[in-house]
Order: C-alpha cells, then structure tokens, then sequence
C-alpha cells in the first residue's frame, strides 16, 4: 500500500505544479501583451503620419524615397 501512495501523492504533486505553472504563463503573457499595446515613450503618431513611404521606381523596381 505505501508504494500506491507515493504514487498518488506524485501525480497530485505534479498536477498541482502544472497548474502553477500555466497560471504564471498566462499572467507572464498577459503582462507582456498590456506592455506591447502602450505607446512607446517619446513615439507621436502624428509625427509617424508625417514620414514619407517609399515609392517604387518603376525602372529599377528599387523602393526609393519620393522625390
């Protein structure tokens, strides 16, 4: 009987460390997620608006600044 028990209390130990550790991923994942959606310090968006895209040069097929 006492090997039947160590068995059990092993599975219910590594159960319990599993849930443990899934719950510390969601959460470390979540915090990561609310850090990636805040803006980045010193970034404006309008500022970012305002920044030329590159134009294809038909020619070449080379992205060049627009002239």
């Amino acid at each position: 009987m006492p090997p039947l028990i160590a068995w059990a209390l092993g599975a219910i130990g590594a159960a319990l460390a599993a849930k443990l550790l899934s719950d510390a991923h969601r959460k470390a994942n979540e915090d990561l997620e609310a850090v990636r959606r805040e803006p980045k310090p010193g970034t404006n968006l309008d500022e970012r608006a305002n920044i030329p895209t590159l134009q294809r040069d038909p020619k070449t097929g080379q992205y060049r600044p627009p002239s």
